[in-house]
């Protein structure tokens, strides 16, 4: 079941795609960063950076700046972990995969109950809910210079209410050199059952804090293992903390009609170092948001069914970036921007599916989002250096975004699908008035993406399998070029295919492959006018840098008497260009790694990883900028045990 409308609903309905990474994959991979547990996803690739740090692409190359926080749509049980105009690249450091009951990733523009920000894809983290019948569970894995731990309780407080109450802890001393991790997650939940009517109350958190290791330099410095391990930037860090609080109450109006409301709130907070850059600013950022999700589902006579409702939101943020070097260039000691921004959202929306045939379902669909800002500069109105503040002011985006889809039964538990959809993000608040010398003030539009795609899926004895095609137009793409400047016109490309299957096999085996091959491109001219900096001169028809053509991952499992299993997964990157005029590049790299786990008894498991088992030399994250190669360097091999009790 498939929660795309926020409600569950059987895949084969679906017009469209839905990969879903169940509970117990998620317990077997023991991921110590989002990337290990979303890149087994086909149309996926996410680079993990430093700690927890991360860069994503969904259908996309790998995204940064106010792209990376903008383009991908990341959520708790349907909710977005932060405000849509205050993202984070980095934002899925926030979600407690460790004890989450499935991820469920839509690859492309979401359905119409999903706005701003759904350009490229979503992330739905799932929490489990609260159990009747009382169980705990404790998890403890160490290996290498990691420890990490779990902790689960649920259980019935009366005959209609229960709890959970779960906790994930991650002491990371890292392979790099002065280099940490320490991140506390926690979560706890009510589910309240009377009669027509059902309530569930979340609260989460996280508390993040790290010592961050940057960027190794030279040409494959990250072949060199003393290189490597090495910190450049030892006094770079992050730390970050966030609350999130939601209650959904569904009332069954009627065995045709459920009304669902959900108000929720959020607040974070955010200070690090931004070592990536020449001046390595200091960044102090937060908001808080409150708001309110509703939806009406009703079912209609012939299969028909329509789910229409009002989001609402308001943000209240702030951001404040120093830099505490000496000024050099145009980069500037001192306050670069300081100023407090207001977001209010409102998005109603209509989602329709109709039966036009036994075998033949239509998904018809149109959301309106209105965004307002209302920005205070709490420094001066002026240009320092390329630091451009503006005066006060307020902006207002208003985005429609219609989706059609079909999908068709050929065969039982077989299915071919086709759908087109507009998304569309406001620009991020970064985008509006963290501006560039030169740049108009005001100059900005809504990004938006026109993508079309095809696929099947099917369910054949011990073979399931699906395969998509995809092709997208991105316009208003909004990035900083090599020359240090704002882009705000910017147009790309994108296509591709995408597969995913798994099979039982003989003996108790079994197998998974995933995989992409895509082509993301360029669709304008950027000229670069420093010359040190050519490699970044932008050309239509050129591949959009950090964009590997192909993508894969594969899994060998193997189950014994439903006491063991133990994988074997290989992950593939091709080799991709790290600059903009496809000069320089990465070759990629193959990775094996090992996974596996054993019931000691019916409440005792011990579980195992051997993580690189070929110790192979690779870059996690590969870039070219300032006139040289840059990387994050691979973990190398490392083994890992751990235990889990049940009681």
């Amino acid at each position: 079941m498939i929660t795309a409308t926020r409600s569950p609903q059987p895949e084969s309905e679906l017009a469209g795609n839905t990969s879903v990474v169940e509970s117990d994959e998620i317990e077997l991979v023991s991921q110590d960063n989002a990337a290990e547990l979303l890149n087994r996803v086909p149309g996926v690739y996410v680079h993990s950076n430093d700690g927890q740090e991360h860069l994503t692409s969904i259908r996309s190359p790998v995204l940064t700046g106010g792209a990376g926080q903008g383009s991908f749509l990341y959520l708790e049980d349907g909710i977005r972990l932060r405000a849509a105009g205050w993202g984070n690249v980095n934002g899925l450091f926030d979600a407690q995969f460790e004890t989450a009951e499935r991820i469920e990733v839509v690859r492309g523009p979401g359905s119409a109950l999903y706005g701003s920000n759904a350009v490229h894809g979503l992330i739905n983290v799932i929490t489990p809910d609260p159990s009747f019948v009382a169980k705990r569970t404790l998890s403890f894995e160490t290996g290498g210079h990691r420890d990490k731990g779990t902790a689960d309780v649920t259980g019935a407080i009366t005959d209609n209410t229960a709890y959970r109450a779960s906790v994930a802890l991650l002491e990371d001393e890292s392979f790099r050199e002065q280099a940490s991790v320490g991140q506390q997650k926690a979560t706890v939940s009510l589910l309240h059952e009377s009669g027509a009517d059902t309530f569930k109350f979340l609260i989460s958190g996280q508390n993040l804090n790290q010592e961050t290791a940057g960027f190794i330099r030279g040409f494959e410095a990250y072949r060199q293992s003393d290189i490597a391990r090495s910190n450049p930037n030892p006094e770079a860090f992050r730390d970050a903390w966030s609350l999130r609080t939601s209650l959904r109450w569904d009332r069954e109006i009627s065995p045709a009609m459920t009304l669902s409301v959900t108000p929720f709130a959020r607040v974070n907070d955010m200070e690090f170092l931004r070592h990536f850059v020449p001046d390595q600013s200091l960044e102090e950022t937060g908001h808080w948001s409150a708001g309110a999700l509703t939806s009406l589902y009703v079912d209609l006579e012939g299969g028909h069914s329509i789910v229409a409702g009002l989001d609402l939101e308001y943000t209240n943020g702030y951001l404040k970036e120093t830099q505490s070097r000496p000024t050099f260039g145009t980069f500037t000691q001192g306050i670069h921007y300081d100023f407090e921004a207001t977001q209010t959202v409102v998005a109603p929306y209509v989602h329709a599916e109709w039966q036009v045939a036994p075998k033949t379902r239509v998904t018809t669909g149109v959301r309106f989002d209105w965004t307002r800002y209302d920005y205070d500069n709490r420094t001066a109105s002026n240009t320092v250096g390329r630091f451009q503040r503006a005066a006060d002011r307020t902006d207002d985006f208003f985005n429609v975004t219609p989706k059609l889809g079909i999908v068709h039964e050929v065969t039982e538990g077989t299915e071919v699908y086709a759908n087109i959809s507009r998304a569309a993000r406001a620009p991020q608040v970064t985008d509006l008035y963290r501006l560039q010398r030169n740049q108009v003030v005001g100059d900005i539009d809504s990004e938006t993406l026109d993508s079309y795609e095809v696929g099947a899926r099917t369910q054949v004895g011990p073979v399931s399998a699906s395969l998509a095609g995809f092709y997208a137009e991105k316009d208003n793409f909004f990035f900083r070029d090599a020359d240090g400047f704002n882009v705000t016109d910017g147009e790309t490309s994108h296509r591709g295919i995408e597969f995913d299957g798994t099979a039982d096999l003989p003996l108790g085996f079994d197998l998974g492959v995933s995989g992409t091959y895509a082509v993301h491109q360029y669709e304008f001219d950027r000229p670069i006018t420093s010359a040190a900096q050519q490699t970044e001169a932008i050309r239509s028809g050129t591949d959009v840098d950090s964009a590997p053509r192909w993508t894969g991952n594969a899994r060998l499992g193997w189950e014994f008497m439903d006491r063991a299993r133990a994988e074997l997964e290989y992950v593939f990157v091709d080799e991709y260009f790290v600059d903009a005029a496809n000069i320089n590049e990465y070759d990629g790299h193959n990775v094996l790694n090992l996974r596996a786990r054993v019931d000691v008894t019916e409440n005792v498991q011990v579980t195992g990883r051997i993580m690189n088992i070929g110790n192979v030399e690779f870059a996690e994250r590969a870039d070219f900028a300032f006139r040289s190669f840059r990387y994050f360097p691979g973990e190398p091999r490392t083994a890992y045990i751990g235990t889990s009790v049940s009681f």
